[in-house]
């Protein structure tokens, strides 16, 4: 027995979406037996898109039932089915999500019909309700709104019973335990999680942090670990026994927070991050008449010039600096060559520093305009972002070209002398990796402003 429906829903943050409308058709295998749809009153806002989409406004709902006044209908006529969907895991999802909020639980198997089709009708160019039912020829009418999806998912659900002669397809594809089912246990600590961005912690049940992570959505995010099938994600289910979080409100932060904390606290499920997150650098090597540029794995003791994710970024670098500031490639890591003139000066870019035709004074000088492309915008300056909340920014201070941390302020006059700053500045250390981040971010301006400190 089989539960065809296609659910339409506000939109909005992720398991913070409620039903607008929704259409189930009880089925046999054969054809349909029962059948039930109704719009619905969420309570909550329809997000603009979707009224445009869906064509549902809120004023269409303020006189539809509420999910609770239909919920004993919903179980009733999906009691003994397979809940069958496009796209499953998502109206699965709503579900059980409207029944968590009355404090009930609703477990049913599964039937995905994308994941089906792409099986029984591997020859179609694309797998969207909409677009797959035009490409089969089956007649589509009222899209995007619960009952007219559910009509055609139903015609396509007949469609790929035929085709599965055995069942043993259909049989295989069914899901007894949701790819998004989320252990009882988690389910309040879920209900805490805000849909915003930050830093969050996952605690065993000795209080000891076992991992660090950011997300722009925190409830999604662990919502991810709780049910994800990858070695991590079991892990982190089998031990997690709390989670707490800081919001952020900037990308930037986040990034730079998570950072922070994983270096200090040296989580045991944080092992790829814990030392480097940008294990390579090029660094200067000035022992020569001419300096060198090397690629190297970073060490804490040198100085780096820029650092990378791997040796590969950090070539192509090296590669771009050596055109632009018309360097040697004998006096970097790109050549193996220690004699006779380099594969640039055959094409003008090097000036002869290889066989000494370059002066190591004007060479040196190349070499400084390379490094002050490389500073910050301004020696003493303040990153302007988002806050946590309305009403609030946040400012990240660079003084003296070191990176001090961060802070956050709701008036203008309090970031207007350097006290001020101070007063309100959560420090952090400075490292190169940190400069990556923050240059990166200053190279694509995901910032509000920059304000330099002379002009406070």
């Amino acid at each position: 027995m089989y539960a065809i429906l296609d659910i339409e829903t506000t939109g909005g943050k992720y398991d913070e979406e409620g039903i607008t409308e929704i259409a189930i058709y009880r089925h046999d295998g054969e054809t349909v037996i029962d059948q039930f749809s109704s719009l619905v009153n969420p309570q909550i806002e329809i997000q603009p898109f979707v009224q445009k989409l869906t064509g549902i406004t809120t004023k269409m709902l303020q006189n539809a039932p509420k999910f609770y006044e239909i919920a004993k209908r919903v179980v009733q006529i999906t009691e003994g089915c397979v809940i069958v969907a496009h796209n499953a895991s998502f109206d699965y999802r709503i579900l059980q999500t409207e029944f968590r909020r009355l404090g009930f639980s609703f477990e049913r198997k599964s039937l995905c019909t994308v994941s089906l089709s792409k099986i029984l009708l591997p020859d179609q160019p694309a797998y969207s309700l909409g677009k797959l039912i035009r490409n089969l020829g089956i007649p589509f009418s009222d899209q995007h709104r619960a009952q007219g999806d559910a009509k055609v998912t139903v015609k396509l659900f007949e469609l790929l019973l035929e085709k599965d002669l055995q069942k043993n397809i259909l049989k295989a594809q069914i899901s007894s335990e949701h790819p998004n089912k989320v252990a009882p246990k988690f389910l309040e600590v879920i209900d805490q999680l805000p849909s915003e961005m930050g830093v969050y912690y996952l605690y065993n049940s000795k209080n000891e942090i076992i991992y660090i992570g950011k997300s722009k959505n925190i409830k999604k995010r662990i919502l991810n670990h709780l049910t994800a099938k990858s070695k991590k994600s079991i892990v982190i289910q089998k031990e997690i026994h709390s989670v707490t979080f800081a919001l952020v409100g900037d990308e930037l932060i986040s990034l730079l927070k998570e950072q922070n904390e994983i270096k200090s606290n040296a989580p045991k499920l944080n092992s790829a991050m814990k030392f480097r997150t940008y294990p390579m650098g090029i660094r200067l090597d000035t022992t020569d008449n001419y300096p060198n540029l090397i690629i190297d794995h970073v060490k804490k003791e040198q100085q780096y010039l820029s650092v990378f994710k791997n040796a590969k970024n950090a070539k192509l670098t090296l590669i771009n600096w050596s055109e632009r500031f018309e360097l040697c490639l004998q006096k970097t890591s790109l050549s193996g060559s220690t004699s006779g003139p380099c594969f640039n000066y055959g094409i003008h870019l090097c000036k002869g520093a290889c066989i000494e035709e370059e002066s190591p004074k004007v060479y040196k000088e190349k070499i400084e305009a390379l490094k002050e492309s490389l500073l910050y915008p301004y020696q003493d300056f303040l990153i302007i972002s988002k806050g946590r909340k309305m009403g609030e920014s946040s400012f990240i201070l660079i003084k003296e070209n070191i990176f001090w941390g961060y802070g956050y302020f709701e008036l203008n006059h309090q970031i207007k002398d350097t006290k001020q700053i101070l007063s309100r500045l959560i420090p952090m250390e400075d490292n190169p990796d940190v400069q990556k981040l923050i240059r990166s971010f200053l190279t694509r301006k995901k910032y509000k402003k920059l304000i330099p400190l002379n002009a406070i």
